[in-house]
């Protein structure tokens, strides 16, 4: 890409910019995506990352065609507490799932503070994209919704099996997932360590799904594109309202106190966090599950 300066641009990877890219790029298109996901298990035959690595793909492909800057991924998320638990019981049980797992309020709290960072470093358009999804992004959209009516920056937060819902239904670790894996990095998948699952000591199945040996990169490859196009969509959409915007609405500087000012209001307001507490009809977890504590959260630690 060549810019009005006349240098050489291309890049949209945040932390791989020099300083004129950066500017010439949010000059051009001045939307961060952000991806998110964590290390979790997805069985045997696949790497912890998936959430994560098939996240920053779908926002990288789509900054590559609509423009915008791909912010470093966050790579740690909730996955513990409330619905997660019992989840986490059937899937795994007792064995160390080795996840980057934290806890809601800590994690709801630092998003708010890296939308700040997004807003204060130009930004006006915010796009989520979490490879990490069955409820917490719900959570995720309080959040942003609040920075947003605060900042007047749009903020969209959409899960990968949100984004191709009309066409593919999205798993864990099976022919959905392990599909994506296999498109965007064939070498971190490997069919031929499934039989670890019956090995004493292994791990298990390790939340595989039943029919993660159905995937194939080419199912992959038809639902990451699906991804990357509906993505791009919704990024042309929120640069266009943008555009149209009046230069009236180009966010302020915000403040640790501003910040914190919106999370005590998300707090005093008592939202339906959905990380909180189990799904209705889920059932109870064990009295003696490693998952047990994580159940209900205690009062000290709600939002």
């Amino acid at each position: 890409m060549i810019t009005s300066s006349g240098k050489t641009a291309g890049k949209v990877c945040w932390e791989e910019m020099l300083p004129w890219e950066f500017k010439e790029q949010q000059r051009q298109c001045p939307i961060v995506y952000l991806p998110m996901g964590l290390c979790e298990p997805h069985g045997q035959i696949s790497a912890f990352g998936l959430d994560t690595l098939k996240a920053k793909y779908i926002c990288t492909a789509a900054a590559e065609r609509t423009g915008g800057i791909v912010a470093p991924a966050m790579g740690y998320h909730v996955h513990e507490s409330g619905y997660h638990a019992q989840w986490l019981e059937e899937v795994v049980g007792e064995e160390n799932p080795h996840m980057t797992a934290i806890p809601p309020h800590i994690l709801y709290s630092f998003f708010l503070y890296q939308l700040r960072a997004f807003i204060n470093a130009g930004f006006r358009g915010i796009i989520v994209v979490t490879g990490h999804a069955g409820g917490n992004e719900h959570d995720l959209r309080l959040v942003a919704d609040s920075m947003s009516q605060m900042s007047s920056v749009p903020i969209h937060v959409v899960s990968d099996p949100e984004l191709v819902q009309e066409h593919y239904t999205g798993d864990h670790a099976g022919a959905y997932e392990i599909s994506q894996l296999l498109y965007i990095r064939p070498d971190l998948v490997d069919f031929e360590y499934a039989p670890l699952a019956e090995q004493p000591g292994s791990g298990g199945m390790m939340a595989m799904g039943a029919d993660a040996m159905q995937a194939s990169a080419e199912l992959g490859q038809k639902i990451m594109e699906s991804c990357v196009q509906a993505l791009s969509c919704a990024a042309a959409r929120m640069l266009k309202e943008i555009k149209s915007a009046s230069e009236s609405t180009v966010p302020a500087h915000l403040t640790y106190d501003q910040t914190e000012k919106v999370w005590r209001q998300l707090q005093a307001e008592n939202v339906p966090w959905i990380a909180a507490k189990p799904y209705p009809g889920q059932p109870p977890i064990a009295p003696q599950s490693r998952w047990k504590p994580y159940e209900f959260l205690k009062e000290s630690r709600r939002f």
